[in-house]
């Protein structure tokens, strides 16, 4: 697996990407979704000192300035301890050389949605029954079947 160190604890993986497959699976649990963006996204992986991965990232370039994070993951060991948001400001602070906006899509989970809005995420808008149109069973988040996609979205200059 070739890594290329990007700073001292994250990684921005050019090559085997579906290694990290269990991880990015916490994330967005339809293989064949990861599939569709995967390849022609960045994976960054968070790692500690001792090589054990905190944290997994994909980002896309949507065009016009825009780029999209797809999928964030922290290993449930390193959950709430500040890992995905530390993933995610290094995120903003790289792609703002490049891009002048970043997009976060996820379900309606009251968790997820508290999480990027912390991060300085706006509200921008809904895909109407995206997750019962393009995933192949039911999708449960906090008790509530999901249904619509809600993006998010943050200015990086």
């Amino acid at each position: 697996m070739y890594l290329e160190t990007l700073s001292p604890d994250i990684n921005l993986v050019t090559a085997d990407k579906k290694h990290y497959l269990p991880l990015l699976l916490l994330a967005d649990e339809q293989e064949s979704m990861i599939d569709a963006y995967l390849e022609r996204g960045s994976l960054y992986v968070m790692s500690d000192k001792s090589g054990d991965v905190l944290a997994v990232a994909v980002v896309t370039i949507e065009g016009e300035g825009i780029c999209e994070l797809k999928n964030l993951a922290v290993s449930p060991l390193y959950q709430r301890k500040g890992w995905g948001r530390r993933l995610v400001e290094y995120l903003c602070r790289i792609y703002r050389t490049s891009c002048h906006t970043m997009l976060v899509g996820t379900g309606e989970s009251r968790q997820t949605l508290n999480f990027y809005q912390s991060c300085g995420f706006v509200y921008s808008h809904r895909v109407p029954d995206f997750f019962t149109q393009n995933y192949d069973h039911p999708i449960v988040e906090e008790g509530k079947l999901l249904r619509d996609m809600i993006y998010f979205r943050k200015n990086l200059s």
